[in-house]
């Protein structure tokens, strides 16, 4: 018995869930690259709960440290939509972004630190992330790794290479 070839053919509602034959991927679509965005998202949610929470409870009792927190939410945010944007905007974006978190993380750490009377309370950043098992201190310099290793001029050799 013959099949209908019309059953076989693809439909315009499916997508295949690998890239197509001989097409490479972004890079943040598999791997790395997804894990990376990921925790990315995990910190943009854990940091926005934790400002929220406090901004609307206890805000009098540390402003500055939940003004901080509120700050690192912003930017876990802006980084999770810069890294799974593609593009050469996206991209500086990503870099921006990351490179503030690292700063960020780097003085909050440092002053907290210092002076502890001035964080009476503490910020996803304070003490380098300890709160978060010092993640936010190494989230940045792996997302600046990732992307220095996916920088768009390496990605289009490397689409270059694979077609050649």
């Amino acid at each position: 018995m013959k099949e209908s070839t019309a059953m076989n053919a693809p439909t315009p509602h499916t997508t295949s869930p690998t890239p197509a034959a001989g097409k490479p991927s972004d890079g943040k679509s598999s791997g790395p690259g997804r894990l990376l965005i990921t925790v990315y998202a995990i910190f943009a949610i854990a940091a926005t709960s934790r400002a929220g929470y406090q901004i609307a409870t206890k805000f009098s009792e540390a402003p500055v440290a939940y003004v901080l927190s509120a700050v690192a939410a912003v930017v876990y945010i802006a980084a999770t939509i810069s890294l799974a944007r593609r593009g050469a905007f996206w991209y500086k974006a990503a870099v921006l972004c990351v490179s503030v978190e690292l700063l960020g993380v780097l003085v909050i750490g440092t002053l907290s630190l210092l002076d502890s009377v001035a964080f009476p309370d503490a910020t996803v950043w304070s003490v380098y992330g300890k709160g978060y098992l010092f993640i936010p201190v190494v989230l940045p310099v792996l997302g600046l790794i990732w992307l220095y290793r996916n920088r768009p001029s390496v990605t289009a050799a490397r689409k270059l290479q694979r077609g050649a």
